[in-house]
């Protein structure tokens, strides 16, 4: 059973592998406009594109870290140790993110959210605010929506670790 794993995990990565030996090697390649991916491509790529495409990724990374864990963590404690009212309400609401996809989240977001949204509108011509939101096409924006979109996981996560834990460990605390 294990070389037959090992045999399909090959056989599934040699388009991959046969592209990466193609732009090292210069070979002839289905990328590029001339049908020719060369050594300075990479080059080029390195330096001009993928240093900031790594830098942003880690940005939203761990944006989306500190704020998945914030609500995350945050809401779960509140949820398994207060009682206030609405408690049965939000604890099946705080996980209702989960039935959206995010890219759908995501359209949401931008179409609500644009200039031409019905939020900025709202705040524009029946209040008389002239309010300019965050661009939700940037990378805050997508720290949001993906924060928004994967918070719940944590949550549930966190939640019945809270609930499971002993009432004696609060009362020692004490």
């Amino acid at each position: 059973m294990r070389i037959s794993s090992i045999f399909l995990a090959l056989t599934l990565s040699l388009p991959i592998l046969g592209l990466i030996l193609a732009a090292l090697l210069g070979q002839p390649s289905p990328i590029g406009s001339d049908g020719m991916v060369s050594g300075s491509t990479l080059t080029h790529l390195w330096n001009y594109v993928l240093t900031d495409y790594i830098v942003t990724t880690l940005l939203l990374c761990f944006g989306v870290g500190i704020g998945v864990f914030i609500l995350g963590v945050g809401n779960a404690w509140l949820i398994a140790n207060y009682q206030f009212p609405g408690k049965a309400i939000f604890e099946w609401a705080l996980i209702l993110p989960l039935a959206v996809p995010a890219y759908v989240m995501a359209y949401l977001f931008v179409d609500f959210l644009q200039h031409a949204g019905p939020v900025q509108t709202l705040l524009r011509e029946n209040l008389g605010l002239i309010v300019s939101l965050p661009d939700p096409r940037s990378l805050g924006g997508a720290i949001w929506t993906f924060t928004m979109c994967l918070y719940p996981y944590v949550y549930l996560v966190a939640r019945t670790s809270f609930l499971d834990r002993s009432a004696r460990f609060m009362e020692v605390a004490e």
